[in-house]
């Protein structure tokens, strides 16, 4: 009888096959690793769209209006608005940046005034320079017994200004690309959108249709409010500053308004900024606590009374979800980024509330 070993009875076990289903994950990774790398590389390309998705979305319904109630057509009603958005930062642009250039090269000055003088950070720094004088001198001493001297190289860098109008000349670039492309979204976006959803199914055009056209109203009300409620904020700083006394009070009003739509950070930046420069260039300290102040009055009223009681829809995500946008918009890219970090979040909660597959994501990063 013969006797089988149990290394010879057992079954052999057969490969395993990788399910697609375990392939779904880091597959989806790679693709939002590249999609990051493509916003990245080509962020001269998708800013100005961006830019211009965004200001269609707040002038279609003037637009939309024109047409529907006094048959002005959309050709016409585009062109006009995207001028008067022109003609806005052409004057704001003018009206600026003189002044922001004269700051630009007499804030070291003030500010070294303002925290040096005569304290005692300056005679620290007066002993730091005598030991640095006295180190010098070793050093010469040693360098002159020797018979080869170093020798002195000299980088040759660009200036700031040049830098600056290197940076000035790309943002014209892509504010004149985005102006031109906002003016053919609205003339034409809603007739591309129609032409995509009627290659959808037919159960789901309704649906497509709905999302779009809610997601439009609410983004395009939300950034309305949020516009207005900026720009009075600014007008109103910048009159308090021409009342306070503080030199080129329009440039400082348009920082104020500018900066709330960075939330948290940006109301703390600019009551530093006004601080700064009210002890900068005033003599009394109640001149120099009316704009800081004051600002911070208005934040308080607008942020917590107006906007709630105009407008009901509030940005309904986690605080931690909004500052780490911040930063990863602003990393993304750069000062930009950060100011189109709330626009870019309320669309993306827009769209994550609309879309039922998508909504338990919006439900993680709500309030």
């Amino acid at each position: 009888m013969d006797e089988r070993s149990p290394d010879n009875t057992a079954p052999q076990e057969q490969p395993r096959k990788t399910s697609l289903a375990e392939l779904s994950t880091p597959i989806y990774g790679l693709f939002i690793l590249g999609i990051l790398y493509t916003l990245y590389l080509a962020h001269q390309i998708i800013l100005p769209i961006i830019l211009a998705l965004l200001t269609s979305l707040l002038l279609s319904p003037l637009v939309n209006k024109a047409e529907i109630k006094w048959r002005v057509p959309k050709v016409v009603s585009s062109l006009v608005l995207v001028l008067i958005v022109l003609a806005g930062i052409v004057g704001i642009g003018a009206t600026v940046a003189s002044p922001a250039l004269e700051w630009a090269e007499k804030a070291p000055q003030g500010l070294s005034r303002l925290l040096v003088g005569d304290s005692e950070i300056m005679r620290q720094l007066d002993r730091v320079s005598e030991s640095a004088e006295q180190v010098e001198k070793s050093v010469e001493g040693l360098s002159d017994n020797e018979e080869s001297k170093p020798t002195t190289v000299v980088l040759q860098t660009d200036s700031w200004r040049s830098q600056l109008m290197s940076k000035v000349r790309n943002g014209v670039a892509g504010l004149a690309l985005a102006l031109a492309l906002t003016y053919f979204l609205l003339v034409s976006g809603d007739r591309m959108i129609r032409n995509f959803v009627k290659q959808l199914p037919r159960p789901q055009r309704k649906t497509a249709l709905r999302i779009t056209h809610d997601s439009q109203h609410q983004i395009a009300q939300f950034l309305a409010v949020l516009g207005l409620s900026n720009l009075s904020v600014g007008v109103l700083t910048g009159l308090i500053c021409w009342a306070a006394g503080l030199p080129d009070p329009a440039m400082w009003g348009l920082i104020a308004g500018l900066a709330r739509f960075i939330p948290y950070l940006g109301n703390m930046l600019t009551i530093t900024l006004l601080a700064i420069v009210s002890a900068i260039t005033l003599d009394t300290i109640w001149l120099m606590a009316i704009a800081p102040l004051s600002f911070a009055l208005l934040t308080i009223i607008v942020g917590f009374f107006l906007e709630p009681w105009i407008h009901g829809f509030r940005m309904a995500i986690n605080p931690v979800i909004i500052f780490v946008s911040i930063f990863f918009w602003g990393w993304l890219w750069g000062p930009v980024g950060v100011l189109l970090a709330v626009p870019l979040m309320t669309v993306i909660q827009v769209v994550l509330k609309q879309i039922p597959r998508l909504r338990p994501v919006y439900k993680v990063i709500a309030r």
